[in-house]
């Protein structure tokens, strides 16, 4: 992740340094580290900051939340199946229209 995207998560309250060195650079420990890792893996489901934020929280508290995680991600799962096919439904016709083609006879560039 860029310096930037972890100031951004700082600002957003989702990750907190433990400390800063003497030059004043945050400084974080194995369990933000392992958060940021979380964070990664949600966004790039594209979960909202909200969610996010609730997971970690969750998380935080020692509360079990596999089975929402879990859930989020079948419906990742589930959002991407859909896009799938319909990106396959799309070539399908495009392939269909590129072989039914007729060239019109006109002067090519």
């Amino acid at each position: 992740m860029s310096v930037k995207t972890i100031r951004f998560y700082c600002d957003q309250g989702l990750i907190e340094a433990t400390t800063r060195s003497e030059g004043g650079f945050r400084l974080f420990d194995a369990a933000v580290l392992a958060d940021l890792a979380l964070i990664r893996a949600l966004r790039a489901m594209d979960v909202p900051l909200a969610e996010l934020v609730r997971i970690l929280e969750v998380r935080r508290s020692g509360v079990c939340n596999c089975s929402v995680l879990k859930a989020s991600i079948t419906t990742k799962l589930d959002s991407i199946d859909q896009r799938m096919a319909e990106l396959l439904a799309m070539k399908q016709e495009l392939s269909a229209l590129l072989h039914r083609w007729q060239d019109c006879g006109g002067m090519k560039a």
